[in-house]
C-alpha cells in the first residue's frame, strides 16, 4: 500500500478490470471516481432518451445499464469500505458523495422521456417472444418508475427527489449513530465482576484493556465482548451496567451527539409524505407493492396468527424462568439484564451442556470445511481458494466451479472489530450478466460476520448460533453466486421479492441441526474429537428452547415495524407504538428505558422498512422446502439439484412463489415451521 497518492496514480476505483481493488482505495479516490462515473452515466441517460437509440431493450442496456453498472460497482466498492473499515477521512468522502449518488437515481428512476422508451419497448408486438427473464426485467422497471415518482409532474416531482436524498442522507447518519455509540462505549472491569465469564472472552478483554494501557478487562458493546458477560456474568450489577449501555445506544438518554430519535421521527414522517405523492395512504403499501405479501393488513394478520400460536409456548417458556431463577438462584424479581444469564443456567440445569461447552468443538476452520462440504455435495459444486485483494488481513477469497468453470467468488470477513458495523450480511460486489458486449460476467458476492476471533494461537470458536449465522449468510451468498440467469436485472438476489428474499438463507440453518452434518464439522480444539452424540442429542433437546418467547420478540419487532408504516403521524409516536405492540405481544416488558428502536437499523437503515416481517413469512417457505430434504434424506443429490434448479438459479426471473411451487409441487404451508420450532 503506497503511503502517498498522487494525482498521476491511476484512480483503483475507476479499474473494472477484475475485481475491485479494496487494498488500494483511498478516501481522496472516492470524489474523482464518482464525479467521472456520474458524467459517463448522465452522458448515457443523455443518449438514450434521443433518437440516435432506438426503443429497442439491448440498443438501451449496451448504452445506460454498462454505465449505470460501473457506477454501481464503483459506489458499492465504497459502501462496503466504508462499513467494514470506517474511518473519519472515509466517512466524510463517503457522506460527501452519498447526495449526488442519491440524486442521479432519484432522477433516473423518475425520467419521463426514459419511461416513455421503455414504454414504447414493451408495447412491441415482439416482447412476448422474448425469454421469460426479460419480460421479468420489463415488468419491473414499469412498476419501478412509477415507484420512483416517472408518473409525477413539477413540484411533487421535485419534491419527491428531494425526499429520496433526504432519506438517504438520514439513513446514513442513523448507521453512524449506532456505530459510534456502540465504539464510544467501554467499561474496565475487575477480575471479581467477571466471576462465571468464560477464559475465551476474559482474555480476549484482558488483551483488548493491554491494547489501551489499561488495567483490568475492557468490556465493550461489541456482541462477541458483551454478550458472554450476559450470558455467564454471575455479577448482577455489571449486567444491569452493560445491558443499559447496550439497550439505550443511539437514543436521548446517551451521548446527545448520537441521538436517532429527530432521525427516525424526519425519516418516518418523510416516508409517509413519499406514499402520499404516490397515491397510496401509508408508505407500508408502497413498500408491499414489490412483495410477495398482498396488503399491511394481510401481514399483520399473519403475525398476530403465529403470535397465537406461540404465545402458550412462550407464557410457559416464562413460567420455567421464573421458578428456576426464585429457587435455584434465588431471585425474586426476574429483570431484562437477567434474561440471557438464567436462561443459560435453566438451558445447562435441564440440558446438562453450556453453549461454552459445545463452542470448543466448533471451530472455525473445521465449520468451514463441513459448510463447504455440505453445497458441494448437494449443489454439485467445487469451492477453492482464491487470490483478490482484500480489505484487511483477516478476509478471504473463494471460488466455485461447476465441472471446472467458474461460476461465482466471494470473499468472507469473519471477525468483529473496530470501525466495522455490528451484524452479519450478504452483500453483491457484481452480478451475473451476459454482457451486451458478449461476454459472461460471473457473479461476486460478500459474506460478512461479527464472530470473536481465535486468542493465543487458536482458532476462532464458533458457537452454534455463530454457525447458524455463518450457514444463513452463505444461503443468501448461493442464491447470488448460483443463478443462471444472464439477465442482470433479475439475475441472483437481484429483482427477488424482499419477503422470498430470506428463503435460501433461512433454508441454510436447518443444517445446523442435522447428526451427519454436524459430525463431519465439528473437532474439539485441544482433542480433535469430534462433537459426541450424547451432547448433540442434548443441543437438539434444547433446540426449541425458548422457542415461543423468541418467536413472540421476532412477531414483536414486525409488528412494530408494520404499524410505523402503516400509521401516520407515527413519527410522533414511536415510543407510544413501541409500548402497545409490547403490550399486545410481549410476555415479559423491558425495562421503560430500553430504547430498542434507537439501533433499529434493518428498518432505519438497513432496506427493511415495512419488510422485517419478511424473516418470518419467508421461514414459512424455507421450513417448507427443507421438509422435501427430510423427506427424501438430507443430503439427497436429487433434491438438491431440483432446489438448486428452481431455486438459487432461477433468481428473480420469475415470482418466488412460482419458483417455490416448482419446486415443492404445491403451494407453501405453515406446518413445517410450526413442527421445526417445536409448536406443533
Amino acid at each position: 500500500m503506497s503511503p502517498m497518492t498522487t494525482s498521476l496514480d491511476p484512480n483503483p476505483l475507476l479499474d473494472f478490470s477484475d475485481l475491485p481493488r479494496f487494498a488500494d482505495v483511498r478516501p481522496e479516490h472516492v470524489s474523482p471516481a464518482i464525479d467521472e462515473l456520474l458524467k459517463g452515466a448522465e452522458a448515457a441517460l443523455e443518449q438514450v432518451v434521443g433518437d440516435t437509440v432506438p426503443a429497442d431493450y439491448d440498443a438501451i442496456s449496451a448504452v445506460l445499464d454498462v454505465a449505470t453498472e460501473r457506477l454501481g460497482r464503483a459506489w458499492g466498492t465504497v459502501g462496503h469500505l466504508n462499513s467494514v473499515a470506517d474511518s473519519p477521512a472515509l466517512r466524510a468522502a463517503f457522506n460527501e458523495n452519498l447526495p449526488k449518488i442519491t440524486e442521479f437515481y432519484t432522477r433516473l428512476g423518475a425520467d419521463e422521456r426514459l419511461y416513455a422508451k421503455y414504454k414504447a419497448v414493451a408495447a412491441r408486438p415482439d416482447v412476448k417472444d422474448q425469454p421469460r427473464a426479460r419480460q421479468k426485467v420489463l415488468a419491473n422497471a414499469m412498476r419501478d418508475f412509477v415507484l420512483s415518482g416517472a408518473e409525477l409532474q413539477g413540484a411533487a416531482k421535485e419534491r419527491f427527489a428531494q425526499i429520496q436524498e433526504r432519506q438517504a442522507e438520514l439513513s446514513q447518519k442513523f448507521s453512524e449513530h449506532v456505530l459510534d455509540a456502540t465504539d464510544g462505549y467501554s467499561y474496565f472491569a475487575t477480575e471479581e465482576e467477571l466471576a462465571g465469564v468464560p477464559d475465551d472472552a476474559k482474555e480476549a478483554a484482558r488483551a483488548a484493556a493491554l491494547r489501551d494501557g489499561k488495567d483490568g478487562y475492557k468490556i465493550t458493546l461489541q456482541f462477541p465482548s458483551y454478550f458472554p458477560v450476559m450470558q455467564y456474568g454471575s455479577h448482577r450489577p455489571l449486567r444491569e451496567t452493560l445491558y443499559t449501555a447496550y439497550v439505550t445506544r443511539a437514543s436521548e438518554l446517551g451521548q446527545p451527539e448520537h441521538d436517532n430519535s429527530w432521525v427516525m421521527a424526519e425519516l418516518l414522517a418523510l416516508r409517509q409524505e413519499e406514499a402520499q405523492l404516490l397515491g397510496y395512504r401509508n408508505f407500508a403499501q408502497v413498500s408491499l407493492v414489490p412483495k410477495m405479501a398482498e396488503s399491511p393488513e394481510q401481514v399483520m394478520d399473519f403475525l398476530r396468527d403465529l403470535a397465537r400460536r406461540a404465545r402458550p409456548y412462550a407464557e410457559k417458556d416464562l413460567a420455567e424462568l421464573r421458578t428456576f431463577a426464585r429457587a435455584e438462584l434465588g431471585m425474586d424479581e426476574l429483570a431484562a439484564w437477567d434474561l440471557a444469564y438464567v436462561s443459560e443456567k435453566l438451558k445447562e440445569r435441564r440440558y446438562a451442556f453450556s453453549d461454552q461447552e459445545v463452542k470448543q468443538y466448533f471451530t472455525e476452520p473445521k465449520v468451514l470445511e463441513g459448510l463447504f462440504k455440505i453445497v458441494e455435495t448437494l449443489f454439485e459444486v467445487s469451492i477453492r481458494p482464491d487470490q483478490a485483494p482484500v480489505w484487511h488481513p483477516s478476509v478471504r477469497f473463494f471460488r466455485i466451479e461447476r465441472s471446472g468453470r467458474l461460476v461465482g467468488q466471494f470473499y468472507l470477513d469473519p471477525y468483529a472489530r473496530a470501525g466495522k458495523r455490528s451484524g452479519a450480511w450478504m452483500d453483491d460486489v457484481r452480478g451475473r450478466w451476459a454482457r451486451p458486449e458478449g461476454r459472461l460476467q460471473t457473479p461476486v458476492a460478500h459474506l460478512v460476520c461479527n464472530f470473536a476471533e481465535g486468542v493465543n494461537g487458536k482458532p476462532a470458536l464458533l458457537t452454534h448460533d455463530n454457525v447458524t449465522t455463518l450457514f444463513h449468510e452463505f444461503g443468501h451468498g448461493l442464491h447470488h453466486l448460483l443463478t443462471q440467469v444472464d439477465e442482470i436485472g433479475v439475475a441472483g438476489i437481484s429483482g427477488v421479492e424482499w419477503d422470498a428474499v430470506e428463503l435460501p438463507s433461512q433454508f441454510m440453518e436447518n443444517f445446523c441441526w442435522e447428526w451427519d452434518v454436524l459430525k463431519h464439522m465439528t473437532a474439539h480444539v485441544d482433542t480433535g474429537e469430534p462433537l459426541p452424540r450424547e451432547l448433540f442429542d442434548k443441543m437438539l433437546a434444547a433446540k426449541n428452547f425458548q422457542s415461543g418467547m423468541q418467536t413472540l420478540r421476532q412477531i414483536e419487532f414486525s409488528l412494530f415495524d408494520m404499524r410505523l408504516h402503516a400509521e401516520p403521524g407515527s413519527e410522533s409516536r414511536v415510543q407510544q407504538i413501541l409500548d402497545d405492540v409490547r403490550g399486545e405481544i410481549a410476555v415479559l416488558m423491558p425495562p421503560a428505558f430500553n430504547r430498542m428502536q434507537h439501533s433499529f437499523s434493518h428498518v432505519f437503515a438497513g432496506g427493511y422498512a415495512a419488510g422485517y416481517y419478511s424473516y418470518k413469512w419467508a421461514e414459512v417457505l424455507s421450513a417448507d422446502a427443507y421438509s422435501a430434504f427430510e423427506e427424501a434424506g438430507v443430503l439427497n443429490i436429487e433434491t438438491g439439484r431440483r432446489y438448486r434448479q428452481e431455486i438459487l438459479e432461477a433468481g428473480g426471473s420469475r415470482p418466488a412463489e412460482e419458483s417455490f411451487k416448482a419446486f415443492r409441487g404445491r403451494e407453501p404451508r405453515i406446518d413445517a415451521l410450526l413442527r421445526h420450532e417445536g409448536m406443533a
